[in-house]
């Protein structure tokens, strides 16, 4: 099978639907965007052995190719509406092009997220994504828009990716709960929860490297300091037996969540506490934006969490 048959077959779905132009041209035409609208652009690489284990479900990484840009989008509040894919293959699998483009469709299909074309070469495995949404031009969530006094927020549970990828890396897969090994191989992007809060929170960052370190991000970018008050952490159900430490180490700095960490000001509480599980996950007040720089941690008795915090970073 030689390349442009590997396109055709696995990944060319026929005429644009969304775009003017898509597959089979030297470049796609995409359509103008709405009225006052801004065209918000992402772009990720997955790496195999690197972003996700070399074994792992070909449909999971499908899925995880796309859903680590769509949680960007999420983290703005945009609309998905195309993206572009550039992939490495070691060779022409047909077995694990199936499901790759399976897992990588169906979650298109779900958010009306079209394919407009790409690239396709032999080398190690390396699959690269640039996606493309709309945000309202006033509405767009940025990282440099916390103040003092925003209350901090985060979606679902955190943790769970991290200890499944522990897990599987000290050779404990046959015992991992599917539920958690889900969490980590195919992550859930936040698109209408981001969409949603478009005029309720004033800063967003998606959790990919860890919430310590990427409030840290929004912290920089914004020009303030953030306070976490650990005990309200929403923990992944799959962290209940293991130690406080252990606990703390992965819900703080475990990557992979692909949760959003947003903040809001305070009169927004209500507001923004009647959307917790409408959009799919729970929402947590979990501590607060400060003056000054630098994120605290604060445990149950109000005194400092001194653990080596950090998060992922590709060239530690």
């Amino acid at each position: 099978m030689g390349e442009f048959d590997l396109i055709a077959r696995f990944f060319d779905r026929g005429p644009a639907r969304v775009a003017e132009l898509g597959i089979g041209d030297d470049c796609a035409l995409l359509g103008s965007i709405a009225a006052g609208a801004r065209l918000a652009v992402t772009s990720d690489m997955l790496v195999g052995g690197r972003h996700f284990l070399l074994d792992t479900d070909p449909v999971g990484i499908g899925h995880k190719t796309l859903a680590v840009n769509l949680s960007d989008l999420a983290a703005m509040g945009a609309k998905p509406v195309g993206f572009t894919l550039a992939l490495a293959l070691p060779e022409a699998n047909e077995a694990w092009l199936q499901g790759f483009s399976r897992g990588l469709f169906e979650l298109a299909d779900r958010f009306g997220c079209e394919l407009l074309g790409g690239d396709t070469t032999r080398g190690p495995l390396n699959l690269c994504v640039t996606a493309f949404g709309e945000v309202p031009a006033q509405a767009a969530l940025r990282r440099d828009r916390a103040q003092p006094g925003d209350d901090l927020w985060v979606s679902g549970e955190l943790g769970g990716a991290a200890y499944a990828l522990g897990e599987l890396l000290a050779g404990a897969g046959q015992t991992l709960a599917q539920s958690a090994r889900e969490r980590l191989e195919r992550p859930e992007p936040r698109v209408g929860l981001g969409m949603a809060l478009r005029h309720l929170a004033r800063a967003a960052i998606d959790l990919s490297d860890g919430l310590v370190q990427d409030l840290g991000h929004l912290c920089d970018r914004s020009r303030v300091g953030a306070l976490i008050d650990w005990p309200s952490i929403p923990l992944d159900p799959a962290l209940s037996l293991l130690d406080p430490v252990r606990q703390q180490s992965l819900s703080l700095s475990g990557g992979d969540d692909y949760e959003l960490l947003f903040t809001a000001a305070r009169d927004n509480r209500q507001a923004i506490a009647a959307l917790s599980g409408r959009y799919g996950p729970a929402l947590t007040r979990i501590g607060r934006i400060e003056a000054g720089e630098g994120v605290r941690i604060l445990d149950a008795r109000g005194a400092p969490v001194t653990l080596p915090l950090g998060g992922f970073d590709h060239f530690a």
